[in-house]
């Protein structure tokens, strides 16, 4: 499985300024995803589906707050990624400087 372990980035949107921590984990056979944003109540949300590639994944996240699906598209190296999330009402944030931890 492609990304698993836990990675952070830098996240400078309207809504969010800081860093991003995110444990990639694999549960049953699936992927699964938690989050940190220090500060911040994380709003419920449920992966509707993955489609991973040799070195990417793409995710449809429901986020229930919102009764809408975010996209998340996220490009791997050995130690780094880059990514975009779309967010309905609020547009596109870059993913910037990943890195594993």
């Amino acid at each position: 499985m492609v990304g698993l372990g836990k990675w952070a980035c830098t996240v400078d949107s309207m809504l969010y300024r800081g860093e991003v921590t995110v444990n990639i984990l694999e549960k049953d056979g699936k992927y699964d995803f938690e989050l940190e944003l220090p500060g911040v109540d994380i709003p419920e949300y449920t992966i509707k589906s993955i489609d991973v590639t040799e070195d990417s994944l793409s995710a449809v996240v429901s986020i229930a707050m919102l009764g809408k699906d975010a996209q998340l598209d996220i490009n791997f190296e050995e130690d780094s990624f880059s990514g975009i999330i779309k967010l309905p009402l609020i547009g596109k944030i870059k993913l910037k400087d990943g890195h594993k931890i």
